[in-house]
């Protein structure tokens, strides 16, 4: 079929507006949800407003099994809008991930047709919202919220967070660069999304896996607004490892190589030891016996706790037991 060269270059019709539920984990946020709601509140508003979403988009904010008037506030701000703010309470504490999932899956629920993730505290820049309408409108199932520097971090945080980066693609796990769970996901994607059952979860790892078609939303990364943050040094450790052996037996792999290689330098000193008796000199002493032994139990150690995280993880998964409980919804 023939067409004209204004057929051909004619762009792409755009997606309706959509009904969109921003998804906020919170965990012990009493400090911040007042500013971070007030100015999520005006966003969707605006958004609203400018006929970018449709008129019944609101707010979702997760509790996590926060020990502070978190869900009180979630409450208080329902009672004042509940066009906007509503809610969902996990019986107990389950993590930032399974928090996320959990409001994902309410949203997907109730028939959102996208969602946003961000956090509570004020650090990713809503504006960026705006941005991922857009493209959302324009096609794509998938929008990633990517920081456009890392100014406002430490060299440490910095250096840490290119080293995990560069280490999950060596590992062959897709990610995007700077990215955290700052995105806006659509109905299609969040469908092929909530498909994926382990109780492992690295969003970050999964979200790029599925394959639709996306586009990146960059903005500046802000300072927190209040409180203190959820992800100390600890945590975000315990999350790297968990990212890492959630999408990659290559660990196992560098184990094998290991202990191959032990073997080798092992054949290669009792070579050397039976030629140095053999010509009569003296064999390695007391020093070298000890480091070799310390060498040796160390990459015995080190094999056994990355196998046992392995099996730590198929014990979990085994079980089958619910990622989250939700006790009540507002």
């Amino acid at each position: 079929m023939n067409t004209t060269e204004d057929e051909q270059t004619a762009p792409a019709e755009l997606k309706a507006p959509p009904f969109l539920v921003i998804v906020v984990p919170c965990y012990n946020e009493q400090e911040v949800l007042p500013q971070s709601s007030a100015v999520l509140c005006n966003k969707v508003e605006s958004l609203i407003a400018a006929h970018q979403i449709a008129d019944k988009s609101c707010i979702m904010f997760v509790d996590d099994g926060s020990k502070d008037r978190t869900w009180s506030i979630i409450t208080e701000l329902h009672h004042q809008n509940a066009a906007i703010f509503h809610g969902v309470k996990l019986a107990h504490n389950k993590g930032h991930q399974n928090a996320l999932l959990a409001g994902m899956t309410h949203a997907y629920d109730v028939g959102a047709d996208a969602i946003v993730s961000l956090d509570a505290d004020l650090q990713d820049d809503p504006n960026a919202i705006d941005t991922m309408i857009e493209d959302y409108r324009q096609g794509a199932e998938i929008v990633y919220g990517v920081r456009d520097n890392r100014d406002s971090d430490t060299a440490f945080k910095r250096g840490t967070a290119v080293m995990f980066y560069k280490v999950m693609t060596a590992l062959g796990t897709e990610t995007i660069p700077n990215h955290a769970d700052y995105r806006l996901m659509s109905r299609k994607a969040l469908t092929a999304l909530l498909q994926y059952r382990e109780e492992n979860l690295f969003l970050r790892g999964i979200v790029p896996s599925l394959g639709f078609p996306s586009d990146k939303a960059y903005y500046k990364r802000g300072v927190r607004q209040a409180g203190e943050s959820k992800y100390p040094l600890h945590k975000m450790v315990s999350f790297a490892v968990e990212g890492i052996t959630s999408f990659s037996t290559k660990p196992l792999q560098i184990i094998t190589g290991l202990g191959i290689g032990s073997i080798i330098i092992g054949i290669g000193m009792l070579i050397y030891t039976i030629i140095s008796v053999h010509q009569g000199n003296a064999v390695a002493g007391w020093g070298s016996v000890m480091c070799s032994l310390w060498f040796l139990g160390g990459v015995i150690l080190l094999a056994l706790a990355v196998i046992g995280e392995y099996i730590a993880k198929i014990y979990t998964e085994v079980k089958h037991r619910p990622r989250f409980i939700i006790e009540t919804t507002i």
